[in-house]
């Protein structure tokens, strides 16, 4: 019984150390997120931010946060899953990387664990991941798609 107590204690003081509040200044940790107006995924988009991009929470809404860019001034809703409380620094990267990889590597996504991986991972085949990574289809096509489909919009 202690032990479950003190996993479950552990878990909810991590959960508070990591969890996003209005006044924080937080950080894009996707190569780039569209400002959304309001909530929602099919919100209109109001702008872009990159990776790296610093931003100050100004409201949080179930999965979303509102955020003011501090370069720039823009405001906009964005899934808290694209920002991280820990400040990104592209100071080092090779000029020739790009946001994406960047991006990659700051997950512990790096040249040297995709070669490991390569090697211990048989025939798979790269290229057709890296084609399908480089299809787009526009919001307005996936909500097409979704309401067509008659399935669920989620939030």
């Amino acid at each position: 019984m202690k032990r479950i107590l003190f996993v479950a204690l552990i878990s909810l003081s991590t959960t508070a150390l990591f969890a996003q509040k209005v006044g924080d200044t937080n950080y894009i940790n996707v190569s780039s997120a569209n400002l959304k107006s309001s909530t929602g995924f099919f919100s209109s988009t109001t702008g872009t931010v990159k990776y790296a991009e610093e931003v100050r929470i100004l409201a949080l809404s179930g999965n979303w946060a509102q955020v003011r860019t501090t370069v720039g001034n823009r405001t906009g809703w964005i899934a808290k899953s694209s920002l991280t409380s820990k400040r990104i620094s592209a100071q080092g990267a090779s000029a020739n990387a790009s946001a994406k990889e960047i991006a990659l590597a700051g997950k512990g996504f790096s040249p040297e664990v995709e070669s490991e991986y390569k090697k211990n991972s048989g025939n798979i085949n790269y290229a057709a991941v890296d084609q399908m990574e480089r299809i787009t289809i526009s919001d307005r096509d996936l909500l097409s798609f979704i309401e067509e489909g008659h399935l669920a919009k989620g939030e």
